[in-house]
This record gives C-alpha cells, sequence and structure tokens, in this order.
C-alpha cells in the first residue's frame, strides 16, 4: 500500500491488524504517520470488509508514546493548529468507523497514544502498559480529544487529577478506574485481541454496526432520544437477512452463517 510509518494486514477470518510502525521512537506520531492513518482510514479500510480492527504498535516498548515532541517543538501556532485538526479527524473516523475497533495496548500509551487508545472502542493492555497525559509537563494539554473522551469514561474527578497531575499509571490502575477493559500477560496482548476480534467477527455483522452506533450516538443523547435510536435500529436489524439466518441457526441448534445482509 506504500506506507512508511504504518502497516496493515487483512487476516482471513476478516480481522485487520493496523499497527503504528514507528518503533525507534517509541511509536511517536508525526505528521506523516497522521497523514498516513488518515489516508488509510479514509479511503482503504471502508473497502476491507473487515468485521474488527485491532490497533497497536510496533515493537515491545510502545503502543504509541504520543505525538512526535521534536517536531511539535519547530512549529508555528498555525501549523500546530493543523496538526491538531488532522488528528482529531484521524481519531474520528476510527471512533465513527462501523467496523468495531480493539486497542491491544502494548506499552507506553501516552498523550496522543492514550488518546488513540480511548478512539477504539475496546481497550486490552499488556501488564508493562503505562498510561497517562504528559502534556501539562510540556506546558500544554492534552488536545486530541483527550479532555472530552476521558471525561466520559472517568468522569470528571479522576479525568483532572491524570490531566493536571501529567503523572503516568500501570495497567492495573488503568483497569481499576476503568481506562481499560482487561490487562493480560505481555506476550498474550495480541493473541487475547485476536481472540476478542474473533469473537466479534462471528457475530451478526448488522446487528454489530448498529448497536456501536446505537451506543456511541445515544451516550451524547437524553435518554429519551436515545432510547428511540435504540428502537429504531433494533428495528431495522430485525429487517435483516441476518437476523432470520441468526434465529433459524438458534432454532436449529447449528452456527450461523451471517452474510451482512
Amino acid at each position: 500500500m506504500g506506507f512508511k510509518y504504518i502497516q496493515y494486514q487483512k487476516e482471513p477470518n476478516s480481522i485487520g491488524i493496523l499497527t503504528v510502525n514507528r518503533p525507534n521512537v517509541l511509536n511517536a506520531l508525526n505528521w506523516d504517520t497522521l497523514g498516513e492513518l488518515k489516508v488509510f482510514l479514509e479511503d482503504i479500510l471502508p473497502g476491507e470488509e473487515v468485521k474488527a480492527l485491532i490497533v497497536t504498535g510496533a515493537g515491545e516498548k510502545a503502543f504509541v508514546a504520543g505525538a512526535d515532541i521534536a517536531q511539535m517543538n519547530e512549529m508555528k501556532e498555525r501549523d500546530f493548529q493543523d496538526y491538531v485538526d488532522t488528528a482529531h479527524r484521524v481519531y474520528e473516523l476510527i471512533e465513527n468507523s462501523s467496523c468495531p475497533s480493539i486497542a491491544a495496548i502494548n506499552g507506553y500509551a501516552l498523550g496522543g497514544g492514550c488518546e488513540l487508545a480511548l478512539a477504539c472502542d475496546i481497550r486490552i493492555a499488556s501488564e508493562k502498559a503505562r498510561l497517562g497525559f504528559p502534556e501539562v509537563k510540556l506546558g500544554i494539554f492534552p488536545g486530541w480529544g483527550g479532555t472530552q473522551r476521558v471525561t466520559r469514561v472517568l468522569g470528571l474527578g479522576k479525568t483532572k487529577e491524570l490531566v493536571f497531575t501529567g503523572e503516568m499509571i500501570d495497567a492495573n490502575e488503568a483497569l481499576r478506574i476503568g481506562l481499560v477493559e482487561k490487562v493480560v500477560p505481555h506476550e498474550e496482548t495480541m493473541s487475547v485481541a485476536r481472540d476478542l476480534a474473533g469473537a466479534i467477527a462471528k457475530r451478526g455483522p448488522i446487528a454489530v454496526r448498529m448497536a456501536k452506533t446505537a451506543i456511541n450516538a445515544g451516550s451524547e443523547m437524553d435518554l429519551q432520544k436515545a432510547l428511540l435510536l435504540e428502537k429504531t435500529l433494533v428495528s431495522l436489524c430485525f429487517d435483516s437477512e441476518d437476523r432470520i439466518e441468526g434465529m433459524n441457526a438458534f432454532l436449529e441448534k447449528r452456527e450461523p452463517a451471517f452474510t451482512g445482509r
């Protein structure tokens, strides 16, 4: 695909693996890496027909250690605003993709890296993972969705503690406060992520896609509007061939063969 800083592979069971590939700088996100991610997510992923996407980082030390500070330090204000805009677009593409995403956090997930993980639907962390928002130590604050997505996950108080102090937390503390869903032995991080992706890939793709929409969009609505959205989307699922296949398979005591129709 001609990418320099990211890698993508599609596995036979309709699982995609997207890897940020700058291990020599702990997978820091420079302009070019963000640009490649944007191209992949806008132009390539929609045509891949993957049923679950795993996002991870190359090497043994980092998921994504954050933005490229050396490059950022050379930016003028206008350049920095464009940099932030691009990161926001990349993370929105992940969050709003019809494809469920799993962050396999295999090491440091700091600043923009932690924000990337939060844009994914589910987070699996290695026991060696370290997460945090160190931006205040640089005279800025998390600006790639961190102050907003973290608040929606952790609430105001814990978000302020993490952001105001800039301190890292380990994987077990991240699990305790709900920043990640599971902590696993380091060497099992990708296998556990693959198992989870495989379980999702076996389910009705229309149902999974619409459930993601209902959860994400509904979380931004008042309860009555969210319930109306849920009712509308589940009714659309009921009108699908997959629903017929799924219910017939259940009654016939066999595995369903979903087609996404």
